[in-house]
This record gives structure tokens, C-alpha cells and sequence, in this order.
């Protein structure tokens, strides 16, 4: 593994046992020992970690829009960000098809990656440490986060515009599911008849392609 010093200067954290850094690291393509189970374990401290930081930064908000502002913290696109920070891409451990299919940019893959090693600190040190270490990488994140509209997802958004408006709700259909069990891309049409709008977008999930339609057809109402 290349300049794995640099790598653990970057994450602000040195693992005293390496191998658990490595098996973050680590995609199921490559190896049957992979970074699955860590990722799990990682997602769960990051969420827990994520909620307790708003609870206390925003005492007046309410349950809904610190769910929102969780959203936001903990989505892909942001782990996938804080991933290219860490130039995670130069460390992923990938099997040769993942390789060849440019996998180490792979959204889905680094964001996993980022919940597997906050897994792994957790367990080479302990939950507070992994904690701390979140915090760190999120320092300019919850200083810049703020509650409001902004922080609605983009089908809540399509919904709320959508209500107002008495008009009735969008559809979302499915399109297409290409790919194989463990790494399906799903492509998905928002059509909303009324106004004689629908937009398709694909995504990871059947939300996320769902979420990335809804703001399409939020863009094409916004343009008029």
C-alpha cells in the first residue's frame, strides 16, 4: 500500500493496527475478507456522531430539521468529498474488474470506504476516539451547516412546491436496474403529468436515482 504514512497523517489518525486500515481499504471485489461489516459498523458512529454534534450546536431546532441537516452531513456525495480529501482513490484495495471499470472513482465505493474506516478506528481504539476523529474531519462542515429549506431533499422539496400548488403528486417510475447484484445502477423517471414535466436520472439506489429525477424536474419548473 503506497505512503500509507501520508494517508493516516490526512485521516488525523495513526492505527496502531494496520491491518484493520487495510481491511477498510479493501472492496469485496478484491478479497473475501472485505470492508462490508466496517462499513456498517462505521455508518451507525457516524450517524450517532453526526446527530449528537446538531443536538447540542442547534438546542432550538426541532426533530425535522435536524434530521435534515443529518441528511446532509452524512449523504454520499458529502463522504465522497471528504474522500477525495484524503485521496482515498490512491489507497482503495480493488479486484481487477473494479480496476479496469475505474471503480477507485466510484461514489458509492469511496463514501463506503470513509464509513469502513471510521469502523475501523473505532475498533483500534475505541467509539470515543472514533468520535473525535469525525469531529475533526467535520470541524468547517457543522460550522457551515445551517437548518432550512436548503437542507430538504429534492423529492421533499418537489412535494412541498408541488402541494402548494394543488397540483398532484409526481410519479416515479422505474426504468431500468443495469448491472450486477452488488453494484446495480438504477435509472428512474420522475414525471409530473400536470405540468407536462419528467426528467430520468440514475443512481446507486432506486432513492438515490428517485432524489436525482426529483431535482431535475425541480430544475426544469424553476427554469419557466
Amino acid at each position: 500500500m503506497k505512503n500509507i504514512n501520508k494517508l493516516q497523517r490526512d485521516l488525523q489518525y495513526q492505527f496502531g493496527d494496520l491491518q484493520l486500515l487495510n481491511l477498510a481499504l479493501t472492496h469485496r471485489s478484491a478479497n473475501k475478507k472485505h470492508n462490508e461489516r466496517l462499513e456498517f459498523l462505521g455508518d451507525s458512529i457516524l450517524n450517532l456522531t453526526i446527530a449528537q454534534a446538531l443536538y447540542h450546536q442547534f438546542p432550538d431546532c426541532n426533530e425535522g430539521e435536524l434530521s435534515r441537516m443529518r441528511a446532509t452531513l452524512v449523504r454520499e456525495q458529502t463522504l465522497v468529498n471528504l474522500a477525495q480529501r484524503f485521496h482515498l482513490s490512491d489507497y482503495l484495495v480493488l479486484g481487477s474488474g473494479e480496476l479496469k471499470s475505474g471503480g477507485f472513482r466510484r461514489d458509492s465505493i469511496l463514501a463506503d470506504a470513509v464509513e469502513a474506516i471510521i469502523g475501523a478506528i473505532s475498533l483500534d481504539k475505541n467509539l470515543q476516539t472514533a468520535t473525535e476523529v469525525i469531529k475533526n474531519w467535520y470541524q468547517n462542515l457543522l460550522l457551515a451547516i445551517k437548518p432550512g429549506e436548503e437542507q430538504k431533499d429534492p423529492k421533499t422539496r418537489l412535494q412541498e412546491f408541488l402541494q402548494g400548488k394543488r397540483i398532484p403528486l409526481p410519479d416515479y417510475n422505474l426504468i431500468e436496474v443495469k448491472g450486477k447484484s452488488h453494484d446495480q445502477t438504477f435509472i428512474v423517471e420522475c414525471e409530473v403529468p400536470f405540468l407536462k414535466r419528467k426528467a430520468s436520472a440514475s443512481g446507486t439506489s432506486r432513492r438515490k436515482a428517485e432524489q436525482a429525477a426529483a431535482q431535475l424536474v425541480l430544475q426544469q419548473i424553476q427554469s419557466v
